[in-house]
């Protein structure tokens, strides 16, 4: 895909998700050289308004065979380079649904330009100097995003704060490089390396590379949230707290064991974060086939999970299936619960201290203990240190990768200088870490990678 945006050529789209009967407004984005030529193909507008660039103008869509009228619009001109592609591009603003724009896009196709691919737009911005890689891959997060905090950290990147300490750092990595290749090439016209502040500044770059990534965790869990599993017996009130916690009836409630046969799913997000939450049948055993099924599901569930809730029935207190449970648990990320606190007089003593586990007691069917159990989260989460306060920096796998791989060289280099090898060998390692911070960037890569990065984007972006 990236070989033939440089080849030229329209693209269309539609640029708003559409829904049966229920959008206002659908919007087809057009990008290209003929861009402007299937607006005046297409689109008349009454009276004597100006088509100029970045002004928005009332008017109507016609066959431009049969002049059918085929929805009545407003257009959006923005001519290169000041537009999101730095190319022409003009969208078409109709009547939301499925059957105008639809219509409208197959006008467009018919009339000169190709169907997008998915986020051929952002790489045709890319590669037109518009974005860097960051700034690309920031846009697909924000669309992604799960919670304000998740939105605030693509809106970082795609103001250039991550890029920012990348291209910095790929500086002062060229600028050390310059130097030690001007003592290699003109050894008797210049002074000799000052070997002391060299070894400062490749330690700086270090320590700068070891800072940011110690947000990759932060950053996957911003994308992907936290995955949190209820587990317990049957009867304990497991999903009486997924509808406390959700403050919607997203399971069924009853007095009897085993009404919960499959693993019901939640989204919330807690202080910024997104998760998703499994309310799971409760563990025992049982001969009924229905409900041995969703006791394998939870058990999968529970090992899959980032944090497990094991939730206790405070009249009951810690019983011998309770146990069963937690030695199938315990190498978890783990919080107590003990649920239907409000039906006794003091908790239930367990076999441990709250020193080993976090405690939370909740009233569930009262809608109590709620905000503590949201604390005891985000202290689980914090004790990982996937809470970084820094919102500005949370890289994604692929920057984490390269970002690694530059560290490793940075790393080898200061070997390299212990180990008082010639100045020739320390360029090889400099070389490997410039090439390795322009891969996060985009200063340095392959159309294959371009390809695996904007192919996740949505059609239209």
């Amino acid at each position: 895909m990236a070989e033939s945006l440089t080849k030229g050529g329209t693209i269309a789209a539609i640029a708003t998700a559409i829904v049966p009967q229920q959008g206002s407004v659908g919007i087809v984005r057009v990008s290209g050289s003929q861009a402007l030529k299937i607006a005046e193909t297409l689109f008349r507008s009454p009276g004597k308004q100006i088509w100029d660039s970045h002004r928005i103008i009332y008017g109507y869509i016609r066959h431009p065979k049969t002049q059918e009228l085929v929805d009545e619009a407003l257009l959006l001109i923005m001519k290169a380079p000041r537009s999101f592609t730095r190319e022409d591009v003009v969208e078409f603003h109709c009547h939301g649904g499925i059957m105008a724009v639809q219509q409208v896009l197959q006008l467009c196709l018919e009339n000169g330009a190709k169907l997008a691919q998915p986020g051929e737009f952002s790489l045709r911005a890319f590669l037109n100097g518009r974005l860097d890689l960051t700034q690309a891959e920031s846009i697909a997060d924000l669309v992604g995003a799960k919670s304000p905090a998740a939105a605030q950290s693509a809106l970082a990147g795609l103001q250039g704060k991550l890029a920012k300490p990348i291209r910095l750092l790929r500086t002062t990595c060229l600028d050390v490089l310059a130097e030690i290749e001007a003592r290699i090439d003109f050894e008797e016209d210049l002074p000799p390396l000052n070997e002391a502040q060299t070894v400062l500044e490749i330690q700086h770059i270090l320590d700068e590379l070891s800072t940011i990534l110690a947000t990759a965790d932060r950053g996957e869990l911003l994308r992907s949230g936290l995955k949190v599993a209820i587990v317990g017996r049957p009867n304990v009130g497991k999903s009486s707290l997924l509808n406390a916690w959700s403050r919607c009836d997203r399971a069924i409630v009853t007095d009897l064991p085993g009404t919960t046969r499959d693993v019901v799913e939640s989204q919330l997000v807690v202080g910024g974060i997104p998760v998703q939450v499994l309310d799971t049948a409760g563990i025992r055993e049982t001969e009924d086939k229905v409900e041995k099924i969703g006791v394998e599901r939870s058990r999968i569930a529970a090992q899959q999970a980032d944090l497990v809730l094991l939730t206790i029935d405070a009249e009951s207190g810690w019983t011998a299936g309770d146990s069963d449970i937690y030695e199938q648990v315990k190498h978890r990320q783990l919080i107590i619960i003990i649920n239907k606190i409000d039906l006794v007089k003091t908790p239930p003593k367990l076999p441990f201290s709250s020193e080993t586990h976090r405690i939370v007691t909740t009233a569930a069917a009262l809608e109590l203990g709620i905000a503590d159990l949201e604390t005891a989260i985000l202290e689980a989460v914090n004790s990982q240190n996937l809470q970084a306060e820094n919102l500005d920096l949370a890289i994604n796998q692929r920057q984490a990768a390269a970002i690694t791989k530059a560290k490793f060289c940075i790393e080898q280099c200061l070997v390299t200088i212990g180990d008082k090898l010639p100045l020739d060998f320390w360029t090889i390692d400099l070389r490997g870490a410039i090439q390795a911070l322009g891969e996060v960037t985009g200063d340095e890569v392959t159309e294959s990678v371009l390809d695996r990065i904007f192919s996740r984007f949505c059609i239209g972006k």
